[in-house]
């Protein structure tokens, strides 16, 4: 069953954010458009080079009004000893969801069982609280913030512009279509 416009199941985490632990819920998603960014563990390989991505282009998100929140299995606390301990890791600014009983990451449908640790999974959330984008990678494929971002940019023209959607590769500024019987069989 696909979670693509269905509501973000309840939940309850701590995170480490600013250099404190803070909780975080559903709740805390709604009324912006947030990210959850799903990496199988701190301290690894892939992970970082990710994370850190989206810490370059972390910028670009906040002037889209969108919060970053990354997650794994692992508890807040470890995230607090991987930031203190990794350069790239310590450059973060948004929220490292601890999730180490696995409810969120089984809500969202990339909880890998055998090894309790998550999928590398990415979530575009609407401020309603709706799943509005879904990108799943096997471990060993790193995601790009920079295609993450037009997905987000996507999200948001459509949201706001009822009856358009974006095509293949559409960036902010570019042509969309509107869908109508003219169009069948002419794109």
């Amino acid at each position: 069953m696909s979670l693509i416009n269905t509501a973000v199941q309840p939940f309850k985490a701590q995170a480490y954010h600013n250099g404190q632990f803070v909780e975080v819920t559903e709740q805390t998603l709604k009324g912006k458009w947030s990210v959850l960014v799903f990496y199988p563990a701190d301290f690894t390989f892939v992970c970082p080079t990710e994370l850190g991505d989206l810490v370059d282009h972390y910028a670009e998100f906040k002037k889209l009004g969108v919060e970053i929140y990354g997650v794994s299995t692992d508890t807040h606390f470890t995230h607090k000893a991987w930031h203190d301990s990794s350069e790239t890791i310590g450059k973060i600014k948004y929220p490292m969801i601890g999730d180490p009983t696995g409810a969120i990451t089984r809500n969202f449908g990339v909880m890998i069982e055998s090894e309790g640790l998550a999928e590398r999974g990415t979530f575009v959330i609407d401020p309603q609280g709706k799943i509005q984008s879904i990108e799943i990678n096997a471990g060993g494929i790193g995601r790009d913030a920079t295609e993450l971002l037009r997905k987000v940019q996507a999200a948001q023209y459509v949201a706001s512009h009822p009856g358009e959607v974006c095509p293949a590769k559409w960036k902010e500024g570019e042509a969309t279509l509107a869908p109508s019987l003219d169009l069948v069989g002419k794109i």
